[in-house]
């Protein structure tokens, strides 16, 4: 079946399900008048009766119109037109997962799905189409490790996983298959973040995971989930040793929120001694609020995460140069910080902020495209991808910091207009600039000579972004 008749199936089905399944008014008030145990068991709601609809890299929404007592379905459309001021002649952002093309109109993601329940019987699946469904696979490596081509097997899924919600303490989950990574704090989906363009803390960690959680809430203040996982945003396994680690989330109330997350696995193809370490720590603090029907000031937020990870064994040493010996330091260590500000009865929102990382040996640097890409050649991966191939082995540095600045306007809960300037810069050659990254006409179709020409990378950008972001 197409992927056009896919779609049509899908949407058909969500119409049908939300008629057949919608709860009538009586229905809705004997839900309301159960015991809150049994509601949780039915609605399976984390941290329910918080306001969570201003948090960076959470949906804003207070409810779903698209929802009954079996389903609650989801549709989100991101578009955006976006201009670097480098004018690459081939239209390609490099060192992104939000955006492909510049200059062009870009459907960056087309998802549809929903989460399911029946009974204490879970279920998620969303679909995803557009440009990041080639943009975020191309910087797994594990489906070169044996056959049946898992970049394109799951390329077309951003979240499928089934589980069970046990009525211990505050509720139990355990789930199973595909799901969204919290490291880095800002959503996959860009209609839940505070900025469009990612920080460099976010856009260099994980967006996924593939394996089993389990979703602990001793109260109805705290979770604590450990994973088990095939390893770091990766669909397959590098070695023998799956990915473990965890999250715990404290949200005292309405106005505040803390969390940590950490990994540890063995991420880097054939080198089983290399051992990956991360902390991820992030915190939420609304710190003024007023009734979204106020004139003026409606609320103001922070948002800041610090980030600490090393690579050591195989060549390289943690923290530590040790030239001559077990090799030269591979860490990562960064931080962002953002504060947004609602006004216009919470129908416009300003948001300033930014970060800064620190990655030796390059090992979490978004590599380059085309023909400056390292990653193997999707046609013949016994070959590098480029010709000219964009360096990231140990001891290789990496600085960078960027800061932006947007404008939001949402005239509802299901539709957001942003407008978006950001810098990005690097301690090396790095962004595509004016000569592009693909061959001297910026055209795939354009042989690229032996000699006389290389990717121009350049050491900054500056871009402006007006993004369409759609939710229901």
């Amino acid at each position: 079946m197409k992927r056009k008749q896919i779609a049509f199936a899908v949407v058909a089905a969500l119409m049908l399900t939300q008629q057949a399944g919608a709860q009538t008014e009586s229905e809705k008030d004997e839900m309301r008048d159960k015991p809150k145990k049994e509601r949780i068991i039915k609605s399976q709601i984390p941290f329910e009766g918080l306001d969570q609809t201003w948090y960076n890299g959470n949906d804003r929404r207070d409810s779903s119109v698209l929802s009954n007592k079996y389903v609650t379905w989801s549709i989100m459309l991101d578009a955006n037109v976006n201009h670097s001021f480098n004018d690459p002649i081939d239209h390609t952002v490099v060192g992104s997962t939000a955006m492909a093309r510049t200059d062009e109109i870009e459907v960056s993601c087309a998802a549809i799905g929903g989460d399911f329940v029946y009974g204490n019987a879970r279920g998620r699946i969303m679909t995803q189409f557009g440009t990041r469904s080639t943009v975020v696979p191309r910087n797994d490596l594990s489906p070169y490790r044996g056959q049946y081509n898992l970049a394109d097997v799951y390329r077309y899924i951003s979240e499928a996983y089934a589980g069970y919600h046990f009525d211990v303490m505050h509720g139990i989950n355990v789930d199973a298959g595909m799901f969204m990574s919290y490291i880095g704090l800002n959503s996959y989906y860009q209609v839940e973040n505070w900025e469009y363009q990612a920080s460099f803390t976010s856009d260099n960690t994980p967006w996924f995971f593939n394996g089993i959680r389990v979703q602990i809430f001793p109260s109805e203040h705290l979770k604590i989930e450990p994973w088990i996982i095939n390893g770091w945003q990766s669909y397959g396994m590098f070695n023998q040793l799956p990915g473990v680690g965890g999250n715990i989330t404290w949200i005292p109330n309405s106005n505040f929120k803390l969390l940590t997350n950490d990994y540890y696995g063995t991420d880097a193809p054939g080198l089983v001694g290399r051992h990956r370490f991360h902390s991820d720590n992030s915190v939420l603090w609304r710190y003024y609020k007023k009734p979204k029907t106020a004139s003026g000031i409606n609320q103001m937020a922070l948002s800041g995460t610090v980030d600490v990870g090393f690579e050591k064994g195989g060549g390289v040493n943690g923290f530590k140069d040790d030239i001559g010996g077990k090799g030269p330091a591979q860490y990562f260590a960064s931080a962002m910080v953002y504060n947004r500000m609602w006004f216009g009865k919470s129908k416009w929102a300003w948001c300033i902020g930014g970060g800064y990382m620190k990655n030796p040996g390059r090992y979490l640097v978004l590599y380059p495209t085309g023909d400056a890409s390292p990653l193997p050649n999707q046609y013949n991966p016994t070959q590098l991808a480029g010709s000219h191939p964009y360096s990231a082995n140990p001891g290789d540095q990496f600085s960078g910091w960027d800061a932006s600045t947007n404008i939001s306007w949402m005239p509802n809960q299901s539709i957001e207009f942003r407008l978006e300037y950001v810098h990005r810069e690097a301690d090396n050659p790095y962004w595509a600039g004016k000569g592009g990254v693909t061959s001297p006409s910026g055209y795939t179709t354009t042989p690229v000579p032996a000699t006389g020409w290389a990717p121009d990378l350049v050491k900054s950008e500056d871009r402006v972004i007006l993004a369409l972001l759609f939710r229901m």
